[in-house]
């Protein structure tokens, strides 16, 4: 299986650029609570996190435990991976909430999470790589990158640091919302969730803008 690597942010910090940021964001197809972006930079005196090294942790199967795309990482893949990675890179989030995201839909909401994540940054970049995304426009040089998450090192990085950081609200909503099973399914919209609106409606975290919450409404 092919995993992203530090090529692409190599080649970038041969041409001149210091500080190259990744970014990626998770919970657009969720039925409740926000997306959530992380933004997480590499430079020139960066100690490269490659996959050689995530691999040669003291984990009990290594070769599991590689850094790739979240989607396809176990849920306690990501969280070994978080803990030892999120104390390597310098990384911040954005966060657009529920109700931000019924108010402006999801294009602009998804162009917003990003930029709050670069705002939270709190160190100058000086070049962007993203996953794909519609619309997405900034002062910086950027890059959109088909599959990025599953291509380049630094977007991976910050797919896998917004995936935990989401999935770790969500646990601390089902305490909120304990009928919802937030714990388990984090807002998307599975069988299980389903039937939770079908016995108790919709919470307050629900996005109301989308068509499977209209029907509960």
């Amino acid at each position: 299986m092919r995993y992203p690597n530090f090529a692409r942010e190599k080649a970038l910090i041969a041409q001149g650029y210091q500080n190259i940021v990744g970014i990626d964001e998770v919970g657009r197809g969720a039925w409740a609570g926000p997306i959530i972006a992380v933004a997480a930079m590499t430079n020139s005196k960066f100690q490269v996190i490659s996959n050689k090294q995530i691999s040669n942790h003291k984990f009990q199967n290594p070769k599991r435990f590689k850094i790739r795309d979240s989607k396809l990482l176990s849920e306690r893949q990501r969280e070994r991976i978080f803990e030892e990675v999120s104390q390597k890179v310098v990384w911040s989030i954005g966060v657009v909430t529920h109700q931000e995201i019924d108010q402006w839909g999801m294009g602009r909401a998804n162009i917003l999470v990003f930029k709050r994540a670069l705002k939270n940054l709190g160190a100058r970049a000086d070049y962007l790589l993203l996953d794909r995304v519609s619309g997405f426009k900034h002062h910086l040089p950027f890059e959109l990158i088909t599959g990025g998450d599953r291509k380049v090192l630094s977007i991976a990085i910050a797919s896998i640091l917004a995936k935990v950081t989401r999935d770790r609200l969500m646990r601390k909503y089902h305490q909120k919302y304990p009928h919802y099973n937030f714990d388990r399914h984090k807002g998307y919209g599975t069988a299980r969730h389903r039937q939770c609106l079908k016995e108790h409606g919709i919470c307050e975290i629900h996005r109301r803008s989308y068509r499977p919450i209209t029907h509960y409404l």
